[in-house]
């Protein structure tokens, strides 16, 4: 399991692909070897190599792997609200926005969208679920929570995880539309979240930082959004205004380098989830998808 390839269904091609992995070696030596998993525990975890790589990347000279990264990863510049010539450094191309028209939000307000770029697992219903990355191997909401008395009222919940790799745009919007509340940190450490890392420990995704929010939708109840920092992800950003109303689909923040993930929990049967993500997640396969394409509608 630890070395096989990663695979996802791609809802646009209808096909499994294999997932390019950047810096897979890297990644592979750090959490299947019992050297590099010393230096992750000593070293890579923590915050201060995070700061250190954001602070390279927000330097001047890092602008120079800017076309090398797009053209290696096929990346489609024309959705770029600017030209990529014009990024003065690595982290501004990274956390780059994108022509509205590149992001067409499902339209429908009982229809609920995905709030961001990449591979997406679905679970109806969290408490049967059989596994998350691995068959058997769970963390329980209390802990991804960080509080015991929301985590009983979220039981039975739906939860949506959104992966998304270094090469995907890395700003994050709200599924549906309501009012968010105030932003809660909970402090961690910067684990990886690829399946390389997850397959060994799936307990990752609830030992990492990561930053809360309730958004009261009229269509879904109370849904927390859940933005999870990691390796090289050490800055994630919020740019929404708390107790405004916003739009399906509107920008909520953004991850500052590095592969992260955004965990959405809906509350228990309000929503139906897609039957292609469902029938996905089943099988354990990531679905791969963008933001504001349809995630799923509200029951009843």
């Amino acid at each position: 399991m630890a070395s096989a390839p990663i695979r996802f269904y791609n809802r646009y091609t209808q096909t499994v692909e294999t997932e390019k992995v950047a810096g897979e070696g890297w990644m592979r030596w750090l959490y299947e070897t019992g050297s590099g998993q010393l230096a992750l525990h000593l070293l890579v975890r923590r915050a201060a190599l995070s700061r250190l790589y954001g602070w390279r990347m927000n330097q001047r000279y890092s602008a120079h792997k800017v076309l090398p990264f797009i053209l290696e990863h096929e990346i489609d510049d024309r959705e770029f609200a600017k030209s990529p010539f014009l990024f003065k450094t690595f982290n501004e191309f990274f956390t780059r926005a994108l022509k509205p028209e590149a992001r067409p939000v499902a339209e429908g307000d009982d229809v609920a969208v995905f709030p961001a770029d990449g591979r997406h697992l679905a679970f109806p219903d969290v408490d049967q679920a059989e596994g998350f990355y691995v068959k058997g191997e769970k963390f329980s909401l209390a802990e991804l929570l960080g509080d015991a008395a929301l985590a009983e009222q979220y039981a039975g919940a739906a939860m949506l995880i959104s992966r998304l790799c270094p090469v995907d745009y890395h700003r994050f919007h709200f599924p549906t539309a309501g009012v968010p509340g105030e932003t809660q940190l909970i402090n961690g450490w910067l684990y990886s979240v690829s399946p390389i890392a997850l397959r060994r420990n799936i307990r990752y995704l609830i030992a990492n930082k990561r930053m809360l929010t309730r958004l009261v939708s009229p269509q879904f109840g109370d849904v927390l959004m859940i933005e999870v920092g990691a390796t090289m992800v050490g800055t994630i950003k919020q740019l929404f205004v708390s107790d405004r109303a916003v739009a399906k689909g509107e920008e909520k923040g953004l991850f500052k380098i590095g592969g992260s993930c955004v965990i959405t929990l809906f509350p228990p049967g309000r929503i139906r989830f897609d039957d292609d993500l469902t029938a996905c997640s089943a099988d354990g396969v990531e679905l791969f998808a963008r933001m504001g394409d349809r995630l799923g509608v509200a029951n009843g």
